[in-house]
C-alpha cells in the first residue's frame, strides 16, 4: 500500500514544483500559493499515512 501512496506523493511534489516555477516565471502570487498548498497536501498525506499505520499496528497487537 505504501508504493502507490509514494508514487502519488512524488507526483504531487512534482506538480507543486511545476506550479511554483510557473509562478516565478510569470510573477503570479496565486500560482505560488497553489504550489505551496499542493506541497502541504503531499506532506500531510504522508503524515496521515504513517499515523494511521502506527495506530492500526498498535491496535492489532492488543490482546483481547
Amino acid at each position: 500500500m505504501l508504493i502507490p501512496i509514494l508514487i502519488l506523493d512524488i507526483a504531487l511534489v512534482a506538480w507543486s514544483l511545476h506550479l511554483m516555477q510557473q509562478a516565478f516565471d510569470s510573477r503570479e502570487f496565486s500560482l505560488m500559493l497553489a504550489g505551496t498548498l499542493v506541497a502541504l497536501a503531499a506532506a500531510a498525506m504522508m503524515v496521515v499515512y504513517f499515523l494511521v499505520h502506527n495506530c492500526l499496528a498498535y491496535f492489532a497487537h492488543i490482546p483481547s
